[in-house]
């Protein structure tokens, strides 16, 4: 048997395969400890896809023609260094992916900073930047704070704006496990999940109010003196402004905002707060929105109100890709180097810049991933790298997007299928499998495990390190003789005091390396003066309002047999039979009014557009409509961005009618 890193969510299960017959069993090991959900039993299947792109891809006109990879890398070369010469290294952007490796990521952030600009970013930047942004200013890291196995022996579960049921299936398990030991489970959501059937007490509260709830809880824990003076005083700095700022946030002025009683928000704060210990875990829910950041921060404020950090609580962000931590660890963001450090930092710029042969690297923030598609249309960028990304359908608004893609004077895409983005491209290059090729992964609870290779990559496909090695050495830029990828994994271990002495191969031994360790902050924080900081946030509204014109609410969600864009799920006949027609989801009454039934068509329309698809009635709040984003739905999401630059797809202002023409649109992600 094999081993292997789930390429699913960034829980980080690990799958033991028969090279022979490819059948997965669990690995009984941490994390996973002999569970698995459906897509990682069914890993292999998307990767033996006859669907896959099996050599170079040029586009000749309207049509993709097979070329050789010779050609291809010397072409792609030529006409990056091209625009270079001609507008500037700042005129190409390079999107990397959380679904390779962290040696890939790392690689394709060095190509990018030695071509000279710092236009690199990944997808980490429209799920949890708000996250990292808000993690560092507080407690100055940007991650996870404990290990999984921290969450079975805490006192209290809050459980915000996220269904782990659904996105983590394998996380339930330790849920349950501290629920059986006596911790009380809190949720708070907009609608009605299957983790809510877990909880103690759950909150459905309307959607864009989470600092208005994070508020009114702080008050009722700082009114009935239930906070750690001792942590306060000692470990943290900042905690008169939140007395203030959340003297006003009372139960029944928040009762009024969110449509929680106040009863309820006395009692799950006393709750919280009497537990002893307790974990905070939160997802897309809470940082999509323009407020992302200071709803993250809100709930941090929680945390250390109470003296829930170190030993005696964590902060789960609970990331949604395989590698989405590790990418961004690897230094595949715009504002930061490996290790989330500040491309301000001389010290440590000089010292990757000496490691990697040159005098020294730009240091200009470059642009998020979500504003460059302005750039684009700005004329800005000339140029586009894509990794192992879909942008087309997982953006928020995503026509403007494909417009965007449509008028690049260079798109290359580097993917195992032609995504609805890659039939934008000028040339494919064809990525092996994550079976196909070794390499780390770095899970939410930032372990690095390591992943073997089960088949030799599919036709003339190549790991996508080799492919950015070709590309590297194409571009003329230095450092890139790697002649396996584990002398790319002892250069990025070289970078952290932690690993620096590390053996590789204890990495594929056991249960992974911890980076920088296990649990953080149990002494002091990452802060200059080693104090927690807390920071104040008052409501801030969503970007639109309801109106008598757009009376609706649209949000998304996740579905457990679904994966991102369907890419990868669609392509597995196991997960196939698993996935039922993505349909709207709308409360009984409001669908009642307006004459609407199960299955029926319906047209949803925001001020970005209109979809059609079929509705479910079920059990969702009146007003609000709920839909799978595994669909088409990000034709019509909210753009609108948060500082972190994370667009508001939980908010949206829509309305919705009954179309007379029942017959099926065809094309999910059209």
């Amino acid at each position: 048997m094999k081993t292997v890193v789930c390429p699913y969510c960034g829980f980080g299960c690990k799958l033991l395969v028969d090279p022979q017959t490819l059948i997965i069993k669990p690995y009984r090991g941490e994390p996973n400890r002999g569970k698995l959900c459906p897509k990682g039993l069914y890993a292999m299947e998307f990767a033996l896809s006859k669907n896959r792109v099996k050599r170079p891809l040029k586009r000749n006109r309207s049509a993709l023609k097979p070329i050789p990879w010779g050609q291809a890398i010397e072409e792609v070369s030529h006409k990056l260094l091209e625009i270079r010469e001609f507008y500037g290294p700042d005129a190409v952007a390079f999107i990397s992916s959380s679904k390779i490796s962290n040696e890939e990521n790392y690689l394709l952030q060095k190509i990018a900073r030695l071509f000279g600009t710092n236009n690199i970013d990944n997808c980490a930047r429209i799920c949890h930047e708000a996250s990292v942004h808000a993690l560092k200013t507080t407690i100055g890291t940007g991650t996870q704070t404990n290990p999984y196995e921290d969450i079975e022996n805490f006192g209290a579960i809050l459980i915000w704006g996220y269904n782990p049921a659904g996105t983590h299936p394998v996380v339930i398990d330790y849920i349950k496990k501290a629920k059986k030991r006596g911790a009380k489970i809190i949720v708070v959501d907009v609608r009605e999940t299957i983790t809510m059937n877990l909880a103690d007490y759950k909150f459905v509260i309307k959607p864009g109010t989470d600092i208005v709830l994070a508020n009114a809880m702080m008050n009722v824990i700082i009114r009935e003196e239930l906070y750690n003076e001792e942590f306060i005083k000692n470990r943290t700095t900042g905690f008169s402004e939140v007395r203030m700022a959340t003297m006003k946030y009372t139960p029944e002025y928040a009762e009024k905002v969110t449509g929680v009683p106040a009863t309820l928000i006395q009692k799950t704060a006393r709750e919280f707060a009497l537990a002893g210990s307790g974990a905070i875990m939160w997802g897309m829910g809470v940082t999509q929105h323009v407020s992302g950041v200071e709803n993250v921060l809100a709930i941090i404020d929680i945390a250390l109100l109470l003296g829930y950090i170190g030993n005696r609580g964590g902060l789960y962000p609970m990331r949604g890709q395989n590698n989405v931590q590790g990418a961004a660890y690897m230094g595949a963001l715009s504002e930061f180097l490996p290790g989330y450090i500040p491309l301000e930092d001389e010290k440590f710029r000089k010292r990757v810049a000496s490691l990697w042969g040159v005098e020294n690297i730009p240091i200009e923030r470059g642009l998020y991933l979500t504003e460059v598609w302005d750039a684009i249309e700005r004329d800005d960028i000339k140029a586009l790298y894509i990794v192992g990304e879909n942008p087309a359908v997982s953006e928020a608004n995503f026509g403007r997007v494909r417009k965007a893609l449509r008028k690049l004077d260079l798109l290359i895409v580097q993917d195992l299928f032609i995504t609805k983005t890659a039939q934008y491209a000028h040339y494919i290059l064809p990525a092996s499998a994550f079976c196909e090729k070794e390499g780390s992964y770095m899970n939410s609870e930032r372990r690095i495990q390591w992943s073997e290779k089960i088949l030799e990559p599919l036709n003339d496909s190549k790991p996508d390190w080799k492919i950015l090695i070709m590309l590297g050495k194409g571009l003329g830029l230095p450092g890139f003789e790697y002649s396996s990828v584990e002398e790319i994994t002892k250069e990025y271990f070289s970078l952290f005091p932690e690993l620096e002495e590390r053996d590789i191969d204890a990495l594929k031994s056991d249960d992974g390396v911890f980076l920088p360790k296990k649990r953080l902050h149990t002494w002091e924080f990452a802060t200059p003066n080693g104090k927690a900081r807390f920071v104040a946030v008052e409501q801030i509204s969503p970007w639109e309002n309801v109106d008598e014109e757009y009376p609706f609410i649209l949000t998304t969600v996740r579905l457990m047999p679904n994966y991102n864009t369907g890419e990868m799920t669609s392509r597995s006949p196991s997960l196939s039979k698993l996935m039922k027609e993505p349909k709207i989801m709308i409360n009984e009454e409001d669908a009642k009014k307006l004459n609407i039934v199960d299955n029926d068509f319906v047209e949803i329309e925001t001020k970005r557009g209109k979809i059609r698809m079929k509705v479910k009635t079920g059990k969702v709040p009146k007003g609000l409509l709920v839909v799978p984003f595994h669909s088409k739905v990000n034709k019509i999401t909210n753009n609108a961005l948060n500082k972190a630059g994370t667009p508001e797809f939980k908010f949206s202002t829509a309305r919705i009618k009954k179309l007379k023409n029942q017959k099926p649109i065809l094309g999910n992600n059209q």
